[in-house]
C-alpha cells in the first residue's frame, strides 16, 4: 500500500471516529474512504466493519463520565445488538443486497425525522399505556443490530433515535450508550467477517488507528456542544446520507 493511501485511511479513520462517536455516522466517511483506495464494495464493507471496532473502544474510553452507572443497561441492550449483528452478517454472506439497499435510505430518513421530533415522540413513548402496550426497545435494538451487521451506514443514527425516544436523559449520555451497544453489533459481524470474508487487514488496521483517535476525541466535543443544534445537525446529515444512498442504489 502506498503512503498516500495509508495517510488517507488514517485521516478517514479520524473523521469516521469523530462522526461516529458524535453522530452515529461513522460509515459516512470510512466506507467511501475504503472505496477511494481501491477496495471493491464487498471487501470495503467487511473491512469497514473490522476497522470500526476501534471506534467503539475509543468512544467508551472517551465517554467514561457519561457511562458511569450505565453498566446493567448496556449489558442488557448489547445482548440484543450482538444477536442482531450476527444475524446481519450471516445475511450479508448469503444474500444479495439490492432490495436491502433500497430499504436502507428510508430507514435512515425515518431516523432523522425521529431525532427532529424526539421530544414529542418521547412524550408519547413514555406515557403510561400498560405493561405490554409500550413498543419494546430490545426488539428495535435487535433489528438495528441486523442492519448494522449487514451494511451499517447510519446504524448509529437509528440506534440514537430509538434510544433518545425511550429515555429522558442528556443527549451525551444516550450517545455514549449508543456507541457501546452498537459496538457489540459491529463486533459480532467483524468476528464472522474475519473468518470467512475478504477483509483487507492492512486497510482495516490503518482505518482502526484513525478511528481510535477520532472516537476518543468525539465524546468531549459532544459534552461541550448544545444539544438541540447537535441533534438538528445529526438529523440533517442523516437526510443527506439517505438521499445519497437512495440515488446510489438507483444508479446502474
Amino acid at each position: 500500500m502506498q503512503f498516500d493511501q495509508a495517510a488517507l485511511l488514517v485521516a478517514g479513520g479520524i473523521g469516521s471516529g469523530l462522526t461516529g462517536s458524535m453522530a452515529g455516522l461513522a460509515s459516512l466517511i470510512s466506507y467511501p474512504t475504503l472505496l477511494a483506495v481501491g477496495l471493491p464494495p464487498i471487501a470495503a464493507n467487511v473491512t469497514n466493519s473490522v476497522g470500526l471496532l476501534a471506534s467503539g473502544a475509543g468512544s467508551a474510553a472517551g465517554s467514561r463520565l457519561e457511562l458511569r452507572g450505565q453498566g446493567p443497561r448496556i449489558l442488557r441492550q448489547s445482548v440484543f445488538a450482538l444477536i442482531g449483528g450476527t444475524t446481519g452478517a450471516i445475511l450479508l454472506l448469503n444474500t444479495t443486497s439490492a432490495v436491502f439497499e433500497r430499504i436502507v435510505p428510508v430507514l435512515i430518513a425515518l431516523a432523522a425525522v425521529v431525532l427532529l421530533m424526539r421530544d414529542r415522540l418521547r412524550g408519547w413513548y413514555t406515557r403510561p399505556k400498560g405493561r405490554f402496550a409500550q413498543p419494546p426497545l430490545g426488539l428495535a435494538i435487535f433489528l438495528i443490530g441486523i442492519y448494522g451487521g449487514y451494511f451499517g451506514a447510519a446504524a448509529g443514527v437509528l440506534m440514537l433515535a430509538v434510544m433518545s425516544m425511550s429515555m429522558v436523559e442528556p443527549l451525551a449520555v444516550t450517545n455514549a450508550v449508543k456507541s457501546v451497544v452498537l459496538a457489540a453489533s459491529n463486533a459480532a459481524a467483524a468476528v464472522l467477517y474475519a473468518v470467512v470474508a475478504p477483509v483487507h487487514w492492512a486497510a482495516a488496521a490503518l482505518l482502526g488507528v484513525g478511528c481510535l483517535i477520532g472516537s476518543w476525541i468525539g465524546p468531549a466535543l459532544v459534552r461541550r456542544t448544545p444539544e438541540r443544534p447537535l441533534r438538528i445537525v445529526i438529523a440533517l446529515a442523516a437526510l443527506g446520507l439517505a438521499a445519497y444512498l437512495w440515488h446510489d442504489a438507483g444508479t446502474p
